[in-house]
Parts: C-alpha cells; structure tokens; sequence
C-alpha cells in the first residue's frame, strides 16, 4: 500500500505516536481494499477518519 503524501497538515515523523488497534477480520479487510482503491494506507484512511470525526461541528 502506498502512502498518501498530498496532506499538508501532516504532522512530522517525530510528533507522531503508536498505537493498536483491534479490528474484526471483515472491517480489516474492507479498509484494506478500500486503501487499494484509494492508492493510500490503512493509517493514512483511519487517520482522515479521526480528523473528519474530531473537527468541530457547526451548530
């Protein structure tokens, strides 16, 4: 899988941090063909998740 480098607001190699996650074998797989289809990461997926799901909302 490839890594997506078009984000600007990435933060640098030395801010990130690790972490585990524990998926059921058919959401693994779905993120895994979904990260093909997109030509990105599974990481690169989850992350834009998390950012799409922390942005504050408008009210």
């Amino acid at each position: 899988m490839s890594k997506d480098k078009t984000s600007s607001s990435k933060p640098s190699k030395s801010a990130r941090k690790n972490t585990s996650l524990r998926l059921d074998s058919k959401t693994l797989k779905a993120l895994k063909i979904r990260a093909i289809e997109e030509d990105t990461s599974i990481q690169r997926l989850i992350e834009r998740l998390i950012e799409d799901y922390l942005r504050p909302t408008k009210r």
